[in-house]
């Protein structure tokens, strides 16, 4: 499994169930690294789709403890177990994490390559995140294997940049 986030640079991720920084150009490398896959979330995160719907040509996994959940056109799981026998359909590069907080936490070890968007906005432009992406450059399982140019965003007083990291220490997964 592949894992899916943009952080700031305190790795804050959201502030009241939306992100912090809408940036036009991120929103399109997420479809574009999502397209055709098996998207795994959990139900906040789902709610925080447009429209409360799933994302269109993808196969959604949504995780919640709710057992009277449901959605139309996506796949409801209520364990972590569950969700893994779902995504066993699908090639590990095929299946990606898009959130929520709790879940990335959970599931961090288990992720193979991480697609990070970093953005560091202009001094006075900062905002307060609520929920938060583990700091994986504090430690020693990550390293990043690829760094995009710093590109700036004019309409969201932020530069960013697109990084992907890879598990040095990957789980092995058993069915």
């Amino acid at each position: 499994m592949n894992l899916i986030v943009a952080v700031d640079n305190n790795w804050g991720i959201g502030k009241d169930g939306e992100l912090l920084y809408h940036i036009k150009e991120d929103m399109q490398y997420f479809k574009a690294m999502t397209l055709g896959k098996c998207v795994i979330m959990g139900r906040k995160t789902f709610e925080s789709l447009p429209n409360k719907k799933p994302l269109p040509h993808r196969h959604n996994v949504i995780l919640t403890t709710d057992p009277d959940y449901k959605v139309e056109g996506a796949t409801v799981v209520h364990s972590i177990q569950e969700m893994k026998e779902e995504t066993y359909k699908y090639k590990i590069s095929d299946s990606i994490l898009i959130g929520g907080a709790s879940l990335y936490k959970e599931l961090l070890p288990y992720c193979d390559q991480l697609f990070i968007t970093k953005i560091y906005p202009d001094k006075g432009y900062e905002k307060q995140a609520d929920s938060f992406f583990p700091d994986i450059d504090a430690g020693a399982n990550w390293e990043w294997c690829y760094k995009s140019e710093m590109k700036y965003d004019a309409s969201q007083h932020v530069s960013y940049e697109f990084i992907r990291y890879r598990n040095r220490f990957p789980y092995v997964y058993i069915k």
